[in-house]
């Protein structure tokens, strides 16, 4: 290797080394003792809950795993919507079912109904700039609402930062759930690890990974509840994850409205992909990142907790990580 071309690699390097000393600088350190669950926690639940595949069994299980942590939320997948923004009843024929069982057994938890689908222009799916479509999806979440569910959850992928007609939507659907006195949650992307990096992805890859931290506090300022989801970052190594985790904490901190919840995603599952290297971003490392920020620059907080994805894909440990690294005292 010439000179010449040693001193490029170097270069080409040092951000990357940067970068890295960056993230295990974030992640450096013990969690504050404060930082601990607030009581408004939350958990991503499968279709299977509301379409006759779970049973009494299983529900017993579920209030098992439940107990001990500080999970206020359990986000119920009801859809997934039509490409109109409709959704089909028969896409959730045990709800009430399900819905009576939470009353009775988990009292206090809101059960809200999560409803998803793919979003244009990247996919094949919603075309939210529409309004005629905007109109369907805010009749959706009216729709159960009726059926009895404590609050709606909008899951709506992938939405780029700025999109006017998302913004918008969130304004139309709060008008139903504001009527209702029902909360409005959204599961909201990552925010740029650095100024603009959403519009280079967009430019290089066509696809819009992160929002910007205006158009992050653009959308929390219009719901109850946001959730980021914090996971399928690439990242090689469980320290540099924990140190994005923290890392996105606090530029969601600092974006959030007080008044707003703001949650923060677990990955309670395995893959080992380019996206997402399961021995890297686990449970422990994300629940310890998020203490780490919380700890150092809202100890105070109390519109705080942690959402874990999801109860299909959790393993005991999963579990035992979110109970005994965040809720217990």
């Amino acid at each position: 290797m010439t000179v010449a071309a040693l001193c490029g690699l170097v270069l080409l390097l040092l951000p990357v080394a940067s970068a890295a000393a960056a993230l295990r600088l974030q992640y450096a350190g013990e969690p504050s003792a404060q930082a601990r669950t607030r009581g408004r926690d939350a958990v991503w639940l499968g279709h299977a809950w509301v379409d006759g595949r779970k049973g009494e069994a299983d529900f017993a299980a579920l209030t098992r795993l439940l107990a001990g942590t500080g999970v206020r939320d359990l986000y119920v997948h009801t859809g997934p919507l039509e490409h109109d923004g409709s959704l089909r009843a028969s896409r959730y024929p045990q709800a009430p079912a399900f819905l009576a069982q939470a009353r009775q057994a988990l009292p206090g938890v809101r059960v809200q109904a999560w409803l998803g689908d793919l979003v244009a222009p990247e996919e094949e799916g919603l075309h939210l700039e529409e309004p005629a479509v905007r109109d369907q999806i805010a009749g959706s979440a009216a729709q159960v609402l009726a059926v009895g569910f404590s609050g709606v959850h909008f899951d709506l992928e992938p939405v780029r930062s700025g999109s006017a007609g998302f913004l918008a939507l969130l304004d139309r659907t709060h008008a139903v759930t504001a009527r209702a006195g029902a909360p409005l949650s959204v599961a909201a992307p990552q925010i740029d690890p650095l100024p603009g990096l959403h519009r280079a992805g967009i430019a290089l890859a066509g696809h819009g990974k992160w929002w910007s931290q205006a158009y992050f506090a653009e959308a929390a300022r219009r719901v109850e509840q946001i959730a980021v989801m914090s996971y399928d970052t690439g990242m090689p190594l469980e320290s540099l994850y924990g140190g994005y985790v923290a890392q996105q904490t606090t530029l969601a901190l600092e974006a959030t409205p007080p008044a707003v919840d703001l949650l923060m995603g677990l990955p309670a599952y395995w893959e080992d992909t380019f996206s997402h290297r399961g021995s890297a971003e686990t449970v422990p490392a994300a629940v310890r990142g998020a203490r780490l920020s919380l700890g150092r620059h809202a100890p105070g907080r109390h519109t705080f907790g942690l959402a874990l994805y999801a109860d299909f894909s959790a393993a005991p440990g999963d579990w035992t990580a979110f109970r005994d690294g965040w809720a217990a005292r």
